[in-house]
């Protein structure tokens, strides 16, 4: 049986404690300051976020490498452990089962992982692995700046996703998803579950959703690759390592506006417009999503806010929660990074592959007048792969503009296997790899032509 009628909660803002409301509104706002607000400095304009990891990224640029070496290797030591001996206090705890206990196509690529960058490192073995140009970039460019990001990020991503700020938003949003986007209200919260936090936040939500009748196939598919978007973190993790982090909100709004272009375009288009509306139990969709009664949409939001708040306790959230993010970001996400992206620029250093795939794109960039559009193409298609290959790639090319579009578009892009795409073709989601590649190209063919566009108006 389908639930997609929601019951309304009761209450109005005239109901709650002062404390209550507090509890809402100060940690919410604390992290809209820490991840949203933007602060000018010497260069540009940043948010504090990125201002915490430059700090440690300038101080501590020496042991980087080594810590982040360390912590691979705590990946998968863990991981061997845990497929060969099976410990029963790995497998009974959630958190550190979900960390180790992965599939064999990700054991094999953490494996990689610390075969690459002991090389790096140490300077062994290959050239072509430890190169400056390929793991070596990755090891000294990319990762201290993953690191130092994961740290602010983990621990204070809690205060925009557990005191209420989603529900609030997400209802007020309501009233545009459905006209805008054919969906459901409550799928606002998915698509600010991954602006705020992350893709992979956004597509699990968007799975146990399904799962559970609230949404359709049709729905569910068009969610996970249109609004499972890139967060704030990653997408500020992508901006510098283009060397443009001064132009950090520039850039966050060119995203925004070409993913909303694309997110109301692609569900029109096969394979998202053959999706049946049918519920995972097999019953079909009947228009039935009513208006809240007796609340306005902002009272509804602000009661849903603040029983969120009220259940949460800011020591635990912060200290504890927001540890085992930093944790599950450093320990999941940098080992992936590391060899999937060591192996993409071997390939983009010594074969002709990406070069051959972004031909066909080399026409749109001369029209669209983009710089050193030869050097541009061969970014485009690397972004199924890992959504940072293209920004390490756009790296040495010299023209600003070129780096500040390929970096935005590879953000919009969406669909990169080392995560999100895998986590879609892992969860319910009706969804496979070729829709996935199809989608893919589909983002690009959208999102480039806007994101150009804009970027002639900046530059």
């Amino acid at each position: 049986m389908n639930k997609n009628n929601q019951a309304p909660v009761k209450g109005s803002c005239s109901s709650y404690k002062i404390s209550e409301i507090l509890k809402f509104l100060v940690p919410s706002l604390i992290g809209v300051t820490l991840f949203m607000l933007p602060v000018s400095q010497a260069g540009g304009i940043t948010i504090p976020i990125a201002m915490l990891s430059n700090w440690v990224q300038a101080h501590f640029a020496d042991v980087l490498p080594t810590v982040v070496l360390f912590l691979v290797m705590i990946t998968v030591i863990g991981t061997i452990v845990t497929k060969l001996f099976t410990p029963k206090f790995i497998l009974k705890n959630e958190f550190l089962n979900n960390l180790f206990n992965v599939t064999p196509v990700w054991f094999v690529i953490r494996i990689l992982a610390a075969i690459f960058i002991v090389m790096a490192v140490y300077e062994i073995g290959f050239e072509a692995i430890f190169s400056l140009n390929t793991g070596g970039l990755v090891l000294y460019d990319l990762l201290p700046i993953l690191f130092s990001v994961f740290l602010f990020a983990g621990l204070f991503l809690p205060l925009l996703l557990n005191f209420g700020l989603l529900e609030f938003v997400g209802t007020l949003l309501s009233k545009v998803m459905r006209p805008v986007f054919n969906l459901p209200g409550r799928s606002a919260i998915d698509c600010i579950a991954s602006w705020l936090g992350d893709g992979t936040i956004g597509v699990l939500l968007t799975s146990k959703q399904y799962e559970d009748g609230f949404y359709t196939k049709r729905e569910a598919a068009v969610i996970g690759t249109t609004f499972s978007l890139v967060s704030i973190t990653f997408s500020l993790v992508v901006i510098n390592t283009v060397n443009l982090g001064n132009m950090f909100v520039p850039f966050y709004v060119t995203v925004t506006i070409a993913s909303l272009v694309a997110a109301i375009v692609l569900p029109k288009l096969p394979p998202l417009s053959k999706k049946e509306d049918r519920f995972f139990d097999g019953t079909l969709k009947v228009e039935n999503e009513k208006a809240l009664a007796g609340l306005n949409n902002f009272s509804h939001g602000f009661a849903q806010a603040i029983e969120k708040a009220k259940s949460q306790d800011l020591i635990q959230v912060i200290f504890i929660d927001g540890f085992k993010n930093v944790l599950d970001m450093w320990l999941a996400v940098i080992p992936i990074v590391m060899a999937v992206g060591t192996i993409a620029l071997v390939i983009a250093e010594y074969t002709p592959i990406f070069k051959i795939l972004g031909l066909p794109f080399l026409p749109v960039l001369m029209l669209l007048q983009i710089p050193e559009a030869m050097a541009a193409s061969q970014t485009l298609v690397a972004g199924f792969a890992d959504m940072l290959l293209p920004s390490v790639l756009a790296s040495g090319i010299e023209s600003e503009m070129t780096r500040f579009v390929i970096a935005a578009v590879s953000v919009s892009q969406l669909i990169y296997l080392s995560e999100v795409g895998a986590l879609l073709l892992a969860s319910k989601i009706p969804v496979n790899l070729k829709e996935l590649f199809i989608i893919f190209i589909q983002r690009t063919l959208i999102t480039l032509p806007v994101i150009a566009l804009i970027a002639h108006l900046i530059f």
